[in-house]
Parts: structure tokens; sequence; C-alpha cells
């Protein structure tokens, strides 16, 4: 199990807001019943890497079908082999060492 976080970037739009392209993503996510936790920076999302790579590429493209010319993606995967890491794992681990 591997978790990505991603981030598409709209670029030459008639607004600096991307809220509309965000829910474009969510929508899909939702609809297809994808692990995701959208973060004020970005989505982040769970599955097995080839899955998740080929969800990029079509969330990638979402922006272009609406009329966008230009998109920039940002990708970032984390993918441990020793054991099964799902959305929270993380956070959790950091705060029980505050706690």
């Amino acid at each position: 199990m591997a978790i990505m976080q991603l981030n598409i970037i709209p670029l030459g739009t008639q607004t600096p807001s991307v809220g509309k392209y965000v829910a474009d993503v969510q929508e899909v996510l939702r609809r297809e019943g994808v692990p995701h936790e959208l973060t004020d920076m970005g989505t982040i999302i769970e599955g097995e890497p080839q899955a998740l790579f080929a969800l990029a590429a079509r969330l990638h493209a979402l922006p272009f079908a609406g009329g966008v010319q230009r998109v920039v993606t940002q990708l970032v995967l984390d993918e441990r082999r020793d054991k099964d890491v799902t959305l929270g794992d993380k956070t959790a681990a950091v705060q029980a060492r505050l706690a």
C-alpha cells in the first residue's frame, strides 16, 4: 500500500481560485470510492502504486477537459514495503510521540 499527495494546478485561468478544480478531483475520488483526504495544501490518496499513478494521470487531465490550456501536477508517492501504511498512520505516529 502507498500514500500519494497530489496537487493539480491549472495555469492561465480567469481567476486565482482553484476551488472548482479541487472539487472536480474530489468528486471523482468520492464517486470511485478511493480512500482520500482533502487538506488545505493538497489531496492525499491511498492505494497501490500502479493504481495511484494511473489515477494521477486521469486526474491531471480533468482541467484540460474543462478548457484549461496548461496544468502543472505535483505528485509525491510514499511506499513502504516493510509494513502497510494507511491514511492517518503517519499523523497518528507523530501524535503518539507528542503524548
